[in-house]
């Protein structure tokens, strides 16, 4: 067996502890008891010695890791010395015939208990460093807090003494448990609970708060970022609790608090290995696959191996990136990169012809509500006619599946895009009642860091100094990240039957106001005193709040606790490609139609909201 260095400095202190275990008992004996002659004796002594490390051997003391030892570590030098002084006697008695009383082996097997306890225990003293209190003035790093005085927090404080002794001085904990309160871990005070920090960040000087909760690390980051501090800390969190259970974290790591740490639950985790199976070996075309959510498909489909991928999209620089980007990461993958619009139906039906998808996500679409109000023939166009044009392709070239991107803002829609999007639901729902092709849509919220999306324009917003707009305070938006968007849309593609407009759990609706106000704290500043807020009014199209459902809508559950199936009223119309097409006839001869009113006529829950603008407005300015 060859040793690791290591596992031979153990071998030799414990022969050493042995030897002295030995001499320890000889001399409490007296001499007596023992072998007698200098060849017995120090046959004696080398079949002890032996008999300890075969010992020690099969109770594995020379495979643990000793500067990491816990209380339970020390049972296995129990066994350890149980076993080797088990085999010394038997072999001595039987195979030697030395009559040893047990009073002699039970008394040097105490002996050597504690000597190789002790060895261990000092290991870890040594890698432990040196206590809290004995640097503790010396300290020059950052002070720092840690929120949880729990067993995540403890390995913090080890790794600070031990190898961040010049980066950060701890000088103490908070926890809510009322247990732990008064109390200390590895010398350092637990000073109070969580809403003890404000006060305390003040009085100590503190500069950076480390949140050490791995099991409730959301709602922990959440209930820290929403206190008011008085001058700027920064948060730092450890690895999450799937880093430690599969091993991969590295405690030393601290990350900064993010965006997304502020949802208010957890992040949707997705099983991609088990419901991407459908995309190993195909033909996958992606749509707007430069955009944020097709940018983002692009890479998660690529890591299951599809024969090829279509990246299509109509802006070509956004096209190049992500091309340049899977080539990067994908090399042997066969790629396309294809330059087109939705709206035009025979390049749509070219790229259907040249390349025979055999999977389609359709992330193409027109999303900005505000523009939609002023552009909403634009919107018809790509909204509407495009998914119509994709989705037909799809079906006629027998598609295996079909999945749209569709919004939360398709609920009761009070603006041009929310209405546009719900009109695509119901052509992928038309569609299914007939195709061979499964036909599924996707809901949901805003996409956190996505082009257009509020957080990139707080983050610059922030950068020159402020102030932050935002519509109206009372203002609540459903958030999700852009990995969890990529994959509700890949698991839906593997749940749908055909039909099915899928909806996620997404927790509780965040106020836009305390998103600003996160941000703002998490660059370093003071909301209100730093940056300030202003708000603007609600625009033409926006609710203050936005659902997932309608009132008439219920959901059934699927085999994902956080994805559900929206249960749609009946009653899709038998002719709506024709009154489709009529419009767009009438729009290539140059026909004026209020479209306005032909969303009414296709989406009957459809109100534009600048009327509910206008109330708005007054309320505040009465207030």
């Amino acid at each position: 067996m060859r040793f690791k260095r290591s596992a031979i400095t153990l071998t030799i202190i414990d022969i050493i502890a042995g030897l002295a275990a030995l001499i320890a008992a000889f001399l409490l004996f007296g001499g007596r008891n023992f072998p007698t002659g200098i060849v017995n004796l120090c046959l004696f002594t080398v079949i002890v010695i032996a008999s300890n490390i075969v010992g020690f051997l099969f109770a594995g003391l020379y495979r643990r890791l000793w500067r990491y030892a816990q209380l339970n570590d020390f049972s296995f030098i129990f066994w350890g010395v149980l076993l080797g002084q088990t085999f010394g006697y038997l072999l001595t008695r039987v195979a030697f015939n030395m009559l040893i009383p047990i009073r002699v082996w039970i008394t040097q097997s105490l002996i050597l208990f504690l000597l190789t306890v002790a060895s261990r225990g000092l290991i870890r003293v040594y890698y432990e460093g040196i206590p809290f209190s004995l640097y503790n003035g010396n300290n020059h790093g950052k002070k720092v807090i840690i929120v949880g005085a729990g067993s995540a927090g403890a390995m913090v404080i080890r790794e600070i003494h031990h190898s961040m002794r010049e980066q950060y001085h701890a000088v103490g904990f908070v926890d809510d448990d009322p247990s732990k309160q008064g109390c200390s871990v590895h010398s350092v005070p637990v000073l109070g609970s969580l809403n003890d920090l404000p006060k305390l960040a003040d009085r100590l000087q503190i500069e950076e708060i480390i949140i050490a909760v791995p099991s409730a690390e959301q709602e922990i980051i959440r209930k820290v970022s929403q206190l008011n501090f008085s001058k700027p800390v920064k948060l730092k969190v450890i690895p999450g609790m799937s880093a430690f259970i599969d091993g991969t974290a590295d405690i030393k790591r601290f990350r900064d608090v993010q965006v997304e740490d502020l949802l208010g639950r957890e992040p949707v985790r997705v099983n991609l290995e088990e419901v991407a199976a459908y995309l190993t070996g195909k033909r996958v075309l992606i749509t707007g696959a430069g955009g944020s959510i097709g940018s983002e498909l692009c890479r998660q489909v690529a890591c299951f191996h599809p024969e090829s991928l279509i990246m299509l999209g109509r802006g070509e620089n956004s096209i190049y990136e992500i091309g340049i980007e899977m080539q990067e990461s994908f090399p042997k993958l066969k790629k396309y990169k294809v330059i087109a619009d939705i709206r035009d139906r025979q390049t749509i039906k070219n790229v259907f012809d040249q390349f025979h998808p055999q999977v389609v996500f359709h992330a193409a679409a027109h999303k900005h509500v505000p523009l939609m109000e002023d552009w909403p023939e634009e919107a018809f166009k790509n909204n509407i006619l495009g998914t119509r044009n994709v989705a037909v392709e799809a079906h006629e070239h027998r598609c295996e599946r079909f999945v749209m991107i569709s919004t939360d803002k398709a609920i009761k829609p009070s603006s041009v895009m929310g209405a546009t999007k719900r009109v695509a639901e119901m052509i992928i729902r038309a569609l299914s009642e007939e195709s061979a092709t499964k036909f599924v849509a996707v809901r949901f919220g805003n996409v956190l860091g996505s082009r257009g999306s509020v957080v990139p324009l707080f983050k610059r917003q922030i950068e020159r100094g402020g102030p932050i707009t935002i519509t109206h305070p009372d203002m609540k938006r459903y958030f999700m990240t852009i990995p969890e968007a990529a994959q509700l849309v890949i698991q839906a593609g593997a749940m749908g039957n055909g039909g099915e407009v899928f909806v996620l759990d997404m927790g509780e609706p965040v106020r836009i106001v305390e998103l600003a106000e996160n941000l703002i704290r998490l660059s370093g500043l003071v909301p209100g005193k730093d940056i300030p807020i202003v708000f603007t009014g609600v625009r033409a199209g926006e609710k203050l709040f936005e659902e997932l459902l309608s009132t008439e809508e219920g959901t059934t559950a699927t085999r994902h606790e956080r994805i559900f199936v929206a249960t749609l009223p009946n009653g899709i119309r038998t002719d709506l490609f024709g009154f489709l097409e009529e419009i767009e006839r009438g729009l290539a001869l140059g026909k004026t139609y209020s479209l306005e009113d032909v969303l009414k006529e296709l989406v009957r829950d459809y109100s534009n909201s600048k009327g509910f603008v206008d109330e708005v407005a007054a309320t505040s300015i009465e207030l």
